[in-house]
Parts: structure tokens; sequence; C-alpha cells
């Protein structure tokens, strides 16, 4: 196994993405090493807030966000999971699995954000994020999760089924287009480009190719048992917590509801159901998603 670094200059002249480059060294098993890239934008001793997306994207996905939550007093913090954005990528599937993913994130947690943060969320940002707050929910002053949930097996939508089969078999992964068609907005060409960006050829896009099937959806799948555990301090954690969900979303359906409902500070908030919103709802609603956040901080008492 090889673990690829990206190019950087596939990643010149991104549309609406001037932050500068963060890099943390991270252990990722078997004695290999490799460098996670993350965005920290706004002042450093503002209250902190993880944005963690999902698959197949990046921190690009938060470009529209971050000036909005940094405006508002946020120290906005945004990594490029391992296999993803600018951070290093193993070529082989088969070195990723879900243990993994959440032991590169607290690795860069613990280095670069040790103390209290809001969270928010979204896709596999949420099955990483929602169980390191059933983990630990003491590190966490708030959190708004969109298009996303912390599954335990049972049986999964078509629609999954089908994304499931699509990433692990279809001969051509284009990014790009995966995220024009899974938006309720139109995406750029430069857009387009630019979620393409990280992936140049097959061996980089293993660990895109390799979360579809770690979702734990199924029973008996690895990440059950840690997510049910995990779930024990998610249902009990009664500081604020805020769903916004996309209304396009085939995938996520109505998973807003059971968090809303399953979760202690959920009790009261303002959950909404956003139309014209697909699944990555950052890009279609980015400016109510940012306005969720800086709302559920201030509830909390982490924010001004």
């Amino acid at each position: 196994m090889q673990v690829l670094q990206a190019d950087l200059a596939r990643f010149e002249n991104l549309p609406d993405y001037p932050f500068a480059e963060n890099w943390q060294e991270i252990d990722l098993g078997e004695g290999n090493r490799g460098r996670m890239h993350y965005l920290d934008e706004g002042p450093r001793d503002a209250p902190p807030v993880l944005l963690l997306h999902g698959e197949p994207s990046w921190s690009f996905l938060y470009r529209k966000m971050i000036p909005v939550l940094v405006d508002a007093g946020f120290r906005c913090l945004a990594p490029d999971l391992i296999g993803f954005g600018k951070s290093d990528k193993p070529d082989a599937i088969d070195f990723y699995t879900y243990d993994r993913h959440m032991e590169w994130l607290r690795q860069w947690r613990d280095a670069v954000v040790p103390g209290e943060a809001a969270l928010f969320c979204q896709d596999w940002g949420g099955l990483l994020g929602l169980r390191m707050v059933g983990e630990g929910p003491d590190r966490f002053a708030c959190v708004v999760a969109s298009n996303t949930f912390l599954p335990t097996g049972g049986k999964p939508s078509d629609a999954f089924l089908a994304w499931r089969e699509f990433a692990r078999s279809s001969p051509e992964f284009r990014i790009g287009e995966l995220l024009q068609r899974a938006t309720a907005t139109d995406r750029s060409e430069a857009e387009i480009a630019a979620y393409d960006a990280p992936f140049p050829d097959e061996p980089s896009k293993a660990g895109a190719r390799a979360f579809p099937a770690l979702v734990p959806v199924e029973d008996g799948m690895d990440g059950i048992a840690q997510n049910k555990a995990a779930w024990k301090g998610l249902a009990a954690y009664d500081k604020p917590f805020l769903t916004l969900f996309g209304a396009d979303d085939p995938v996520t359906g109505g998973l807003g509801k059971t968090l809303s409902e399953r979760i202690a500070g959920a009790k009261g908030m303002p959950h909404a159901i956003l139309e014209q919103c697909g699944h990555f709802c950052q890009e279609d609603r980015p400016r109510e998603l940012a306005e969720g956040i800086v709302i559920t901080a201030r509830k909390a008492g982490f924010l001004a």
C-alpha cells in the first residue's frame, strides 16, 4: 500500500476558497503516517466550531458557511478526512475502516482543538461526529446535524443500497458529477472541478470508494457495537442539539425526526426541513445552516 499525497497545483484558483492551508501529522496505523489538511479560520481565541464533511466531499463544501460563521464570532475548523481533499490518501480500499477514521479524527481533534467546541456535521461527518459526541459529550458545547445519522444496523433503504453498489462497482466514479447530482441547485463548472481536484486517478479514490460499504446499516457489520454504546451518551446529551435536514435528500429521509426525538438536548429546538435542499446542504442552503449554528451556540451560551 502507498500513502498518496495530493498534487496541490490541482487546487489553485478554486472559487470562493481563499483559505490558508494547515496540516497535522497522523498515525495511520500499521507503520504508516500521513498528513491531515484542515482549515482554521477566525481568531484563535474565538469559540471553535468543528465543520465535518462527509462522502465524497472535502472542506471546499464549507466555503460559503465559513465567512458567515467567522463574522458571527467563531473560529472555524474544517478538516479534510484522510482519503479526501488535500489530506493524504492510502490507496488500498480495505485499509479504510470506521474505527480507523474515528482514530484519525480523534488524533486531529486532540492536537488542534482539545477543548470544548461546537459541532456541525453532515453525512459521514455525522457518523464520526455524533459518535464522538456520544463518547465524550462534555467536549461539545452544542451540535447541529444535517442529513446524517448514527446507524446501528437494521435494514438499509433502497436508495442507500443503490449508492453503495454504485460506489463499489462504477467504472467511472466522478466525484464532481456526484456532488452536482446530489444538490438541489446547480454547481458551476469550476465548482465541479474543485470537487474533482483531490481525485486525479483511481488509486486516489480508494477512500471515497470505501466509505459507503463501511456504514453499519445491516446487522452484523463492524461499528454497530461501538455506535450502540455511543448512543447511550448521545441520547442523554442535554445541551442544545438542532437538526436541519434537506427536503430533497432521498438517502437520509426522516432521520432528522428520529434524531430530534431521541436526543435530550433536541427538545424544544427549532428543527427544520429546508426546501430546495439536497444531500449536500452546505451547497444549497449555506446561510440558513450557518445561522442555525449561531442560534444553537448562543442558546448554549457558547457564543456571545
